[in-house]
Formats: structure tokens, sequence, C-alpha cells
């Protein structure tokens, strides 16, 4: 089991992982009868694309001898209406400054980026918007 999800009440949930325990509450957002206190479900999703792509990086850069700490990326999740749904992902990758690579290596982490887990498992008809900005 990968975790346990419970309902609060006023529109809020909370998820516990179940090997670590640690736990997360999410919200409706504001747009859509909740609160909007904490992430929304589907900005959880958006926001599971950007840790995604800078974890594969991380492990792709480890074997590559490079260190990519103090990277970022800025996510913008783009609602649709009908039905209501995620229509994209804006990802502004940040890689730190100071970062040593040459423009292969950097080809190759971008494509580890683009090709992560949680990208392939988002529907093909979203429109993703990734673009990467080396030694911001």
């Amino acid at each position: 089991m990968t975790s346990t999800v419970i309902y609060k009440g006023a529109l809020r949930t909370e998820m516990k992982h179940t090997l670590s325990g640690s736990i997360i509450e999410n919200d409706a957002p504001v747009d859509n009868h909740g609160k909007g206190e904490r992430f929304s479900p589907t900005d959880m999703v958006a926001t599971a694309l950007g840790s995604c792509m800078l974890t594969t990086m991380g492990i792709k850069a480890e074997t590559m001898g490079i260190n990519l700490e103090g990277s970022s990326v800025e996510i913008t999740k783009i609602m649709k209406v009908e039905p209501r749904r995620i229509g994209g992902i804006k990802a502004h990758v940040y890689l730190a400054k100071g970062i040593v690579a040459d423009d292969h290596q950097k080809e190759i982490l971008e494509r580890v980026a683009r090709t992560c887990p949680v990208e392939r498992s988002l529907h093909p008809d979203m429109e993703l918007d990734i673009q990467f900005k080396w030694g911001n």
C-alpha cells in the first residue's frame, strides 16, 4: 500500500504515506468551493511533475559527477473547465549557478527530466511547456 487518504470534512483530506508515516493535507481550491489553505489535488499533480523532474535529473547528475543542489522548478497549473481538469502545466526549471556541465551533459539531463515517470503518466492531451534555464 502506498498511502491512506482520510476525508477530514470541509473539503480537506489528509494523506498518510505508508512507509514513512509522513502526512500531507490538501484542500479543494477556492475556485471549486474550497478554502485554498493547502495544495489542491490538482496542485499536487502539477507540483509532482516538478519534483519528479528534479529528482530524476539529480539521479542522473550524480552518475555524471554533477551537483544540482539549489536548482528549482516554478510550476504553473492551467485548469480547463469542461470537463474540469488540468489542461496544461508550465514548468520553468532553473539550474543553479555554478553547475559545471557541458552542452551534451545538459542535453542528457533535460531529456531525463522530460521523460520522468510523472511526465510519462500525464494524459497526452495535456499541454506541457517545459523550459530550462541554466545558471540562474
